[in-house]
């Protein structure tokens, strides 16, 4: 029984309970029914005997000499009349004037008679001439109240018994029948339990609870479990810490915890934006969609759009979280991995490795252009080859002096010249305007950097011509990059981290829109100009 599955237990202890269950009524049902049909004999005989002992022709028979003559038969036919088994009435010493058995005529009463000679009326149980009866004794008076005779009528106990053994064979198939519902019942429950628990028993649940309960409290990640009707169920520690969400998360609405956009199986499509300006505050916040049914069919993603069943990221707070959302029988499964380490380290590795792009295909046009310049030296043409060799130089010598010269920040000078050589690399323009002029900003570097090089990383992607212009104002600074792209066509994308690229990235616009949000900022976008506005 130890290796019995949790669903066989249950069918046999349910079994047991139906069985004692049953088997307790039938026993109490018995001696009710015994109690019953003993009352009912008792309350027949104590009337049909008084019945006798107050006839009048009971009192004019006793006065004949011999009483039996017109006793008996009326006797018998008051016995067959009430159904009791015997009607006997006697004298008071206790000798017979009637009996069913003609011969115990004439003999004595078996049973007590001592109380019905003082006049009372009772009842008993004893065993006379024709076995154990029920009977009861009344007393016969005359007009004055003396006691003349005594009358007895009874029911003998094998003919209670019979009744009783009449009625147990219905309670019996009652029972039965009973007994078979109750071990239907209990099967069908048991099925449903086998097939609940995939047959385990209990050792094996527990293990199961235990391995469940271990591995979803002690995993980095985060999963969440959410119902259909948007309740989250399920959420582990790892989620609480990564999404920040309360002790009683569970049982609330993923709209009531703000987290309705991350768990979202179907992610917005981008929407064409009015003509003019779209401002997005710093708060970052954007109306989440709404949870699809999971009956409803998945549409293929639109372009722009990833693949609700791919990995996305998304920004929560300071955090870069990789996010997962499954439809299950249950709802929807989401796993989170924190990937801000992993992202800062990505762009850096990005970054180094445009720089050695840059420096190799620098590199190897250096060489075409030094062997040129050889060769021209050879030929006899110094002069052309001078000035062959210094035009490049004097190009680049105009950028860096025309960048440093309105930009005074030097991390952002030389991000911006970096950003000009990459440009050039990739065939695109990128122009610093004329009117461009910012003296140090006193901002995080980092952050700065964040935002001017992922707004013309995006703009260089988009299009052919970038230009950027810088400047400072009383009350804020100003960045604004435009670009001759097709524009941005939806600004959730600074907080929801989807591209337009279609190649699962999309992170840069939602980082821009995180360090802007932390410097208290705003962003406008315009088409293709996107405006960034930082308070001093």
């Amino acid at each position: 029984m130890k290796n019995w599955s949790l669903a066989r237990q249950m069918l046999v202890l349910q079994l047991a309970v139906v069985v004692v269950t049953l088997t307790g009524a039938a026993a109490l049902a018995l001696v009710q029914t015994r109690e019953l049909l003993d009352e009912e004999a008792e309350g027949r005989a104590r009337a049909v005997a008084v019945s006798v002992a107050t006839s009048p022709d009971v009192l004019s028979a006793l006065r004949d000499a011999s009483p039996s003559v017109r006793l008996q038969p009326y006797a018998e036919r008051v016995r067959t009349a009430t159904g009791v088994d015997f009607v006997t009435i006697m004298d008071t010493s206790g000798r017979r004037y009637t009996h069913p058995n003609p011969a115990q005529i004439g003999g004595l009463f078996l049973g007590h008679i001592d109380r019905a000679l003082r006049g009372e009326t009772f009842t008993e149980t004893y065993t006379g001439t024709l076995g154990p009866s029920v009977r009861a004794v009344v007393p016969v008076r005359d007009a004055a109240g003396a006691v003349k005779a005594l009358v007895s009528a009874g029911i003998t106990v094998e003919r209670i018994d019979a009744r009783l053994r009449e009625q147990l064979s219905w309670a019996g198939l009652v029972g039965a029948l009973g007994l078979g519902v109750g071990a239907g019942g209990t099967w069908l429950v048991g099925d449903r339990l086998r097939r609940q628990t995939h047959g385990l028993g209990p050792v094996e649940l527990g293990r199961i609870h235990e391995h469940h309960d271990a591995i979803l409290h002690a995993v980095r990640e985060g999963l969440l479990l959410v119902a259909r009707d948007g309740t989250l169920t399920l959420c582990n520690d790892g989620a609480r810490t990564l999404l920040d969400l309360p002790p009683d998360a569970e049982g609330r609405h993923v709209a009531d915890l703000g987290i309705a956009d991350i768990v979202a199986p179907l992610p917005r499509a981008p929407h064409p934006v009015p003509a003019g300006s779209a401002p997005l505050q710093g708060t970052g916040a954007a109306c989440p969609p709404a949870l699809p049914h999971p009956e409803e069919p998945r549409p293929a993603p639109e372009a722009g759009v990833p693949d609700p069943m791919e990995d996305r990221v998304h920004l929560v707070g300071e955090r870069v979280l990789v996010v997962n959302v499954a439809p299950s029988r249950l709802g929807t499964v989401v796993t989170l991995r924190d990937h801000t380490e992993l992202q800062s380290l990505a762009g850096q590795l990005d970054a180094e490795r445009g720089f050695a792009d840059s420096l190799r295909a620098a590199a190897h046009e250096s060489a075409n252009r030094l062997h040129t310049v050889v060769t021209l030296v050879e030929l006899g043409r110094t002069e052309q080859a001078v000035a062959f060799g210094t035009a490049e130089l004097k190009a680049a010598q105009e950028l860096t002096d025309r960048v440093v010269g309105a930009v005074r920040e030097p991390v952002l000078a030389a991000l911006l010249l970096g950003k000009s050589a990459e440009a050039a690399e990739r065939g695109a323009e990128l122009v610093i305007t004329p009117d461009s002029e910012l003296d140090d900003l006193g901002l995080d570097p980092r952050q700065v950097v964040t935002i001017v090089g992922n707004l013309i990383d995006n703009a260089i992607d988009a299009a052919g011509r970038v230009e950027v212009h810088l400047h400072a104002d009383a009350e804020s600074f100003v960045i604004r990059v435009a670009d001759d792209g097709p524009g941005l066509a939806d600004t959730a994308a600074f907080s929801k981290g989807w591209t337009s690229k279609g190649d699962g990235r999309g992170l840069g616009l939602a980082l821009v829109g995180q360090a802007v949000r932390q410097l208290g900022g705003t962003i406008e976008v315009a088409g293709s100009v996107f405006t960034v506005r930082v308070p001093r």
